[in-house]
């Protein structure tokens, strides 16, 4: 396994934290900002540059810029234009070390959460989401248009994936449930992630394996990871408590999945990948600022899974 780190495009703390925990690869967020053009060589090449020279080689970028994804996973008016600057963006990451777009098909509401101050161990404070606390807006989606939509982009950019030797690794929805309000969630099974890298038959699209969200979506997690295989190009190292309806996160040491017998399965599976850690608490001392992605509790998540894949390794 290749430990990684998520890292914004800025240095910040984690930079350091990741740096000090002998973390070498990156997976870095691009500028989500009007200034950034992610069609523009000599700006993506700056954010590279930006972690090499902290001797950090970024590996993947996640998630695909949502200023792009947001029109593509809606299908709107802007669609066609942001495919082709996406485009753009795969030949422009051919040119750096990051080889990989991690992407998912969410559309409207994103990875969501009703809670992020649940207690955890400690008193520490994780994300957390229930159903019942969840308030939808008036948008409607239907799961014929995510698929279209869907399979209009994949149709669209791979032919340039493939030219560019960039990976399209795709993330299943966050919660696994089939819709949230009137917005249908496409990816919440393994039969529909199988059927989504299935829309073409190609060597550069694959997925994400957020061990978590097949743990919520009911699958067999074992079962899943041997079945994906020799499709997963990049793991999300995350643990949680409850299922799709009502869940929350944990302490890595401290969910309902064996982190340890998962590394095995992997291990054994030939599966050798980038991977990180993935939404830790927010511990003593820090005030929540983006909830998951806080400093201190990646100390403590990176070492718990450095020392899993050195056992192993």
């Amino acid at each position: 396994m290749i430990l990684t780190d998520y890292l914004r495009s800025t240095p910040d703390i984690t930079w350091d934290i990741a740096l000090q925990s002998g973390v070498k690869h990156g997976v870095i967020r691009l500028p989500e900002d009007d200034a950034f053009d992610p069609a523009d060589l000599s700006q993506v090449k700056a954010v590279t540059d930006r972690f090499l020279a902290r001797g950090i080689t970024p590996l993947i970028v996640e998630p695909l810029p949502n200023a792009l994804h947001d029109h593509i996973k809606t299908g709107d008016g802007l669609r066609d234009e942001s495919i082709e600057k996406f485009i753009r963006l795969m030949a422009n990451l051919k040119e750096t070390t990051a080889h990989t777009v991690c992407f998912n098909f969410m559309a409207h509401y994103g990875w969501t959460r009703t809670a992020a101050n649940l207690p955890e161990r400690g008193g520490a404070k994780v994300t957390g989401f229930k159903l019942e606390d969840f308030e939808a807006d008036p948008t409607v989606i239907s799961a014929e248009s995510m698929w279209s939509n869907y399979e209009y982009f994949i149709k669209a950019v791979i032919p340039y994936a493939e030219k560019y030797g960039i990976k399209l690794a795709l993330h299943p929805d966050d919660p696994p449930l089939p819709s949230l309000g009137g917005v249908a969630r496409i990816f919440t099974s393994l039969d529909a992630i199988k059927k989504g890298i299935n829309v073409v038959k190609s060597e550069n699209l694959g997925v994400t394996f957020c061990q978590a969200c097949y743990y919520l979506m009911g699958e067999n997690v074992e079962f899943a990871a041997k079945e994906l295989a020799d499709k997963i190009f990049f793991i999300h190292f995350r643990n949680v408590r409850g299922n799709k309806f009502d869940f929350s996160e944990t302490f890595h040491d401290n969910g309902e999945l064996d982190m340890a017998r998962l590394m095995r399965v992997y291990t054994e599976n030939g599966i050798d990948v980038p991977i990180r850690v993935d939404h830790v608490p927010t511990l003593a001392g820090e005030t929540i600022g983006q909830a998951g992605y806080d400093a201190l509790g990646r100390l403590f998540a990176i070492g718990y899974l450095k020392g899993i894949i050195d056992s192993y390794s």
